[in-house]
């Protein structure tokens, strides 16, 4: 025991005496959770659009009035023509055009209809579709408003009910995500150069002539990491709490035992990385191309998996951080327990297990 709490030490002092590399342990995961949490969002706000008003009447008054004060909205400027709306969206200076033909308060008062119509910037398609229901829902609401006293033949009301995130911040999508990727970057990449720096700096022989068996060598690089993650994880569930206001529903410490699970996977696979390569560089290139890039990919928190070809759906399912931010999402803002999550924490459990044996085999004990 003694042996090897003197190798735990070891890797302490290397870890500590570097201070790039304690920055990029401690301090690089605050800088991301705040950044991505205020920057990765699926919110459209302050979108720029103009307005092609024919009628120019109260009605029309009215509905403009209400664009402009939604959050969503930025009314830049008032056009008069289509060549206008053309020419504004050749320069972006606009996301979406509202057009209100003439006639329209008359219309709506006479006829009991009138039409509106958005001119919407389908170069991104997903922004075009977020500002025309943004832009429909406030006409509903004026419809809605100014007939709640008239008698319609037939009427079917619509009502919405959002659970979990009634406010539809994109920030508690996007915190479990950045949780799986911060972890999965600062653990598997820095576990990565673990043995490999041995190699390069020399002192691979001393590690292989101590009495300490691979098993508790790989631990012992591994242990650690594991603290300073359990460290990271603590300063991301308060910034999350506190900073980006996404509240912890479910059980506090069955959302740590899952990190720590998660973090282990990552160790292994850092670890087995570093065991099967000569050099710190490819092992830094492979942990980014194997396991960051297919986190942001293929893990479900950017692009949902279910829209993606059959085969990438497949590969999505050996990628740890699909499984990890499945628990989060599910522990942390729907509030389920143990028993919602078990099948996930039971493929965590095995990818850990299955990357900690293949890294043993791969430690090579001779040199030669």
């Amino acid at each position: 025991m003694k042996q090897f709490s003197a190798f735990v030490k070891k890797e302490f002092h290397h870890i500590f005496r570097d201070t790039r590399t304690l920055f990029i342990l401690l301090g690089m995961p605050i800088m991301q959770i705040i950044i991505f949490g205020f920057a990765l969002t699926n919110e459209v706000k302050n979108s720029r659009i103009a307005v092609l008003d024919n009628s120019k009447d109260a009605a029309t008054a009215s509905l403009i009035s209400e664009l402009e004060a939604s959050r969503y909205f930025d009314i830049e400027k008032n056009i008069y023509s289509y060549k206008d709306i053309e020419r504004s969206f050749r320069e972006g200076k606009i996301k979406m055009a509202v057009v209100f033909p003439q006639h329209f308060g008359e219309d709506l008062q006479h006829f009991n209809k009138a039409q509106v119509q958005l001119v919407a910037d389908a170069s991104d398609p997903n922004v075009a579709n977020t500002l025309t229901n943004y832009a429909t829902a406030v006409v509903m609401d004026y419809q809605k408003r100014i007939t709640d006293d008239r008698q319609l033949p037939y009427a079917i009301n619509t009502e919405m009910r959002m659970l979990y995130n009634p406010q539809l911040k994109g920030a508690y999508s996007f915190v479990p995500g950045v949780m799986a990727m911060v972890l999965m970057l600062v653990c598997t990449l820095m576990t990565a150069i673990t043995v490999v720096r041995e190699k390069e700096m020399g002192t691979m022989e001393i590690l292989l002539a101590s009495p300490i068996k691979p098993l508790k060598i790989i631990i012992a690089k591994a242990v650690p990491y594991l603290l300073l993650s359990v460290v990271n994880v603590a300063s991301i569930l308060l910034l999350s709490v506190f900073v980006l206001d996404v509240p912890i529903n479910g059980s506090l410490p069955l959302l740590i035992v899952e990190s720590i699970l998660f973090t282990l996977t990552c160790l292994a696979f850092g670890l087995l990385i570093s065991a099967s390569t000569a050099s710190q560089q490819t092992a830094m290139f492979i942990s980014l191309t194997g396991m960051f890039l297919p986190t942001i990919m293929l893990s479900g928190f950017m692009f949902p998996i279910e829209n993606m070809p059959l085969p990438l759906q497949w590969l999505s399912n050996v990628v740890p951080a699909k499984w990890y931010y499945l628990i989060v999402k599910d522990v942390m803002i729907k509030g389920v327990g143990f028993e919602s999550i078990w099948k996930e924490t039971l493929i965590l459990a095995g990818m850990m297990f299955f990357l900690l044996t293949m890294a043993i085999k791969k430690f090579k004990i001779r040199l030669a």
